[in-house]
């Protein structure tokens, strides 16, 4: 599906929309440039799946992790400073990927993606400056 946003605030707002239809123990692999709007993504999606805490990039602790109000989780990562997919090994990533109990959302994933599981759902966040300096195209594959 490709779905376009002329702002941060309908992207978020369409984060949100897809959040509420994420599955506990889906794995959301985020994909786009620097300044793509991937943690304004990242916020809505969280949004949608009933969580109100502020959501931040976790570019420097890897991975944040966040419960809703009924004990849902979202394991929300950013491996942007990894290096090697092995990396991922010392973070214990296995246990947040394969435990069934939450949802994760991992931005620049396609640094990892030989780790990623084959039922990933791709999201990809481009711009194109032509259409508007706030304009996304987010196509969900």
């Amino acid at each position: 599906m490709v779905y376009e946003t002329y702002s941060a605030d309908e992207t978020v707002r369409l984060a949100e929309a897809l959040g509420r239809q994420a599955v506990i123990g889906g794995i959301y692999a985020l994909d786009g440039e620097l300044g793509a709007g991937k943690t304004a993504f990242a916020q809505g999606f969280a949004l949608g799946l009933g969580i109100m805490e502020h959501i931040t990039s976790p570019t420097f602790t890897i991975i944040n992790e966040y419960v809703n109000e009924l004990g849902s989780k979202l394991y929300h990562f950013d491996v942007y400073r990894i290096e090697e997919p092995d990396e991922m090994y010392e973070l214990g990533y296995e246990e947040y990927f394969y435990s069934g109990d939450g949802v994760c959302l991992v931005e620049w994933a396609e640094l990892i993606k030989p780790l990623m599981p084959d039922d990933t759902v791709w999201i990809k966040i481009s711009k194109d400056i032509e259409k508007g300096i706030d304009y996304r195209k987010i196509e969900v594959l």
